[in-house]
């Protein structure tokens, strides 16, 4: 489902957030490539040898690492003059700079299409603030994550249906929303609620709640208070944090760089890399500008987090 065209009531068209969002960042953003023509770029074979592989020298070579990111604010999007910002991208570009790969080339897609883009060699990393969960576990290598993040819920100013919790969604029969491919439709799900609308991004939501087609929708919380933020809208607001519950069980939820799977020896020097600047407190500035607090900060690795 396509966000509607055009300015409404309380909002604002999606290239001005975008341009406000751009701005936002500029302070943290280092310098990074344009969207290119990819089909410059040739695509390397990564066959599981057992090595490790050999991308990372690879892309030393080429001078070049291609990020894929799926268009989500704050964690890696493009702005108006096709440039990139979000915190993924600032990430890499101070880490890839440290491993000797001076340009990082952002490759937008649709949030789905993030691992299959990834496997078939379209781009190198994922650079999304991708979730670490099992299921993927078993289709990429994911890095350390570089933030922990519960939930919040956009709802109609004043929060009418009174939504706080998970549970709050399904007692109330509420009309639910989220992205498409968000671990939020599990959660959603487990909370009794049968039918959940999926829609592009958090700005689709956001516009949904206030024309009332939608009653809430579900993201990670930094998302949704920066959406509500700086649309400046008057029809909805952003809810406290919510933590979602899976098997009963309640979900810390992590988001890191995912590789292909052969790729380990370029996850492990990405890994070293993220450890200085986790021991510095440099992660946490690079950051901060695009919404992320020290509640944020995580000492989680991939592998706790990919063990059932």
């Amino acid at each position: 489902m396509a966000s509607p065209q055009g300015n409404t009531s309380g909002s604002m068209p999606r290239d001005r957030l975008r341009r406000r969002s751009l701005l936002a960042g500029a302070a943290a953003l280092a310098t990074v490539g344009t969207v290119g023509a990819t089909s410059g770029c040739s695509r390397v074979a990564t066959a599981d040898t057992g090595d490790g592989g050999h991308l990372l020298e690879q892309l030393r070579a080429r001078g070049t690492v291609r990020l894929g990111i799926a268009g989500e604010q704050p964690y890696g999007y493009i702005g108006k003059d096709g440039r990139v910002t979000g915190s993924a991208p600032v990430i890499a570009t101070r880490i890839f700079n440290e491993l000797g790969i001076d340009h990082v080339e952002p490759f937008p897609t649709d949030f789905g299409s993030l691992i299959f883009g990834l496997n078939s060699l379209q781009f190198d990393v994922v650079a999304a603030g991708m979730y670490i969960t099992p299921e993927r576990c078993g289709q990429v290598v994911f890095a350390d994550p570089e933030y922990q993040m519960k939930d919040a819920f956009i709802v109609r100013k004043g929060n009418p249906l009174k939504l706080r919790t998970y549970a709050d969604l399904g007692r109330s029969k509420a009309r639910v929303a989220t992205g498409i491919g968000y671990a939020e439709i599990d959660y959603i799900k487990e909370a009794g609620v049968r039918k959940v609308d999926t829609l592009p991004d958090q700005l689709a939501g956001l516009l949904a709640v206030e024309q009332g087609r939608v009653d809430v929708f579900v993201g990670t919380a930094v998302t949704v208070r920066n959406v509500v933020k700086e649309t400046g809208s008057s029809k909805a607001e952003a809810t406290a944090e919510v933590t979602p519950y899976l098997d009963g069980k309640p979900v810390t939820d992590v988001g890191a760089f995912a590789f292909r799977r052969p790729e380990r020896n370029l996850r492990d020097a990405y890994n070293r890399e993220l450890r200085k600047l986790k021991r510095s407190g440099e992660l946490l500035e690079i950051m901060r500008p695009f919404g992320f607090t020290k509640a944020q900060m995580t000492t989680i690795t991939a592998e706790e987090k990919c063990t059932p």
